[in-house]
């Protein structure tokens, strides 16, 4: 009888426990925690693939390269061919190496979002452009909207585990590129407190965006502290050619204070090696020719190193975002960025699944734990995207929270010391006690601080399952968005503010749509 006493005490002190709020220092997980355990290339390995990329760089070089970038490497020493084949010395790339940036900060609108990119301190986050988002009642694709977009900033908002929301639809209701530029960033930072990653298609749509977003930080000097936007730059179209437009925006952006993701893409047996190791050759080549580019611009820039060697089905030449390849292939990325001590972003979690199903649920889990542990600093992409990026979807941002909790947990390993050895709660137990754990002091202690628990997953039992109705992941995940979405608007940009944006800018979002505007307590 005392034992069952002791036990029904111990669970109602430990729902107790739980219940109640958890201070941030003592979360069993936070952001930025430090991965790096995962290595699929030896140290040999790492040295003869850096050894290759300088070997390209040297001998085959980029095309199309802008004169404004061939007057800036030829006078640091490169040289162009007579076939126009911008090359890049060894001794290049280990001055940029020696002096660009390093532990740098991507911030949020709010300080408490603010992403700390040093050593193996990892992140995870949103990406994409999918064209279609996933309608999990019909099971069936639509095309993307600014409504869609903006909904999904509000989500990741709320995330705990999504650090960081980058772009991950296209606005298909927007036609004029101008304006679906700066209605991208618009809504993305309409959404979230988070930092955001956007990305442009013309230098102009750069410093019309620019505008909006000094006046949200509040001046020039106080963006260019404080900058919340990056931008996400295909700068090159592999195999080694840079892409001129995007070259421009670049410039644009540096000149404005804006970090940038420097986004090197090849598709293995398509735009780059089919052999894995000579796509990571390929995408480190193509990424450190740019950041000798970005340092030539304005040295100590934040950029950030974006190899992301995507896998072809060889079979039909589609992209596998879910493949194992895929998931070899960037967590052997984010151990180069590690070799060199850069800011490192790769992208995992892209399901090949069209839906939130099982085989989503493999696809972004082993893709995004080798992603994790890799080391690298952010990882793209975690969250929401299906059919390798075609398609979004709302409820899997909340699916994959969850996820992406346990994979962080993973990455925080187990810490031994003294205490953790727990020679003296064994003891006590085992002579003192009821021979179980359950309500001991050390568990009561650790049941908030090591452990992490689901939001929407099941955990139930068969019987108490049953008991509340069988409820369903993606049904819980549905009701989630919708209380996020009929809460009110996020107010991290005032509704006056909101309203000189509206009368400058070609907002499209009807702000009728972005939620009611919380009402002061009278």
């Amino acid at each position: 009888m005392t034992g069952k006493s002791n036990r029904m005490g111990g669970r109602t002190a430990r729902q107790a426990l739980r219940a109640a709020p958890i201070p941030e220092n003592e979360k069993p997980v936070r952001p930025g925690l430090s991965g790096g355990r995962y290595q699929p290339l030896t140290q040999d390995e790492v040295s003869r693939i850096h050894e290759a990329a300088l070997e390209i760089l040297e001998t085959i070089g980029f095309a199309n390269a802008l004169p404004s970038c061939v007057d800036l490497v030829t006078r640091a020493g490169g040289s162009l061919t007579d076939d126009g084949r911008l090359l890049f010395p060894r001794s290049l790339i280990e001055d940029t190496l020696a002096r660009c940036a390093r532990n740098i900060t991507l911030y949020g609108q709010d300080s408490r979002f603010d992403l700390h990119l040093s050593g193996s301190r990892t992140y995870f986050g949103t990406a994409g452009a999918a064209v279609h988002v996933v309608d999990t009642v019909k099971r069936e694709y639509r095309e993307s909207t600014a409504q869609d977009l903006y909904d999904a900033a509000r989500i990741v908002d709320e995330m705990e585990h999504i650090h960081f929301f980058q772009r991950s639809m296209v606005l298909r209701d927007i036609e004029d590129p101008a304006e679906m530029d700066f209605n991208t960033c618009y809504a993305a930072v309409a959404g979230t407190r988070k930092h955001v990653g956007t990305s442009f298609v013309d230098p102009a749509h750069v410093d019309q965006a620019m505008e909006m977003l000094e006046m949200i930080a509040g001046s020039e000097q106080a963006w260019r502290e404080r900058p919340f936007v990056s931008c996400s730059c295909c700068f090159v179209v592999p195999p080694m050619r840079f892409a001129e437009d995007a070259c421009r925006v670049l410039e644009a952006c540096v000149r404005r204070g804006m970090p940038v993701l420097l986004l090197a893409a090849g598709q293995a047996g398509a735009t780059s090696p089919a052999a894995l190791a000579g796509a990571v050759v390929q995408e480190v080549a193509e990424v450190l020719g740019g950041l000798v580019y970005v340092n030539l611009l304005q040295p100590g820039h934040p950029c950030i190193f974006g190899t992301w060697p995507f896998v072809s089905d060889l079979r039909t030449g589609a992209m596998s975002g879910g493949s194992g390849e895929q998931a070899v292939l960037m967590a052997a990325c984010g151990q180069m960025g590690r070799y060199y001590d850069l800011p490192t972003g790769i992208a995992a979690g892209m399901a090949d699944a069209k839906l939130p199903d099982a085989q989503s649920g493999y696809e972004k889990a082993y893709t995004n734990v080798l992603a994790g542990h890799s080391g690298t600093n952010l990882i793209y992409e975690a969250a929401g995207m299906h059919a390798s990026l075609l398609g979004c979807c709302l409820e899997s941002y909340v699916i994959d929270n969850d996820m992406l909790g346990a994979i962080n947990r993973t990455i925080r390993g187990i810490e031994v010391t003294d205490e953790s050895l727990s020679i003296d709660a064994i003891r006590e137990v085992c002579i003192e006690g009821p021979s179980h754990f359950l309500g001991h002091s050390q568990t009561m202690s650790l049941m908030q601080r090591d452990y992490v628990y689901p939001e929407v997953s099941d955990r139930l039992s068969p019987k108490e399952w049953n008991e509340k109705g069988r409820p369903d992941l993606l049904e819980n995940a549905r009701e989630r968005v919708a209380q996020i979405l009929g809460a009110p608007r996020p107010v991290h940009i005032p509704t006056a503010l909101d309203e000189a944006i509206r009368a400058q800018f070609p907002v499209r979002l009807p702000a009728e749509n972005m939620g009611a505007i919380e009402q002061p307590d009278s």
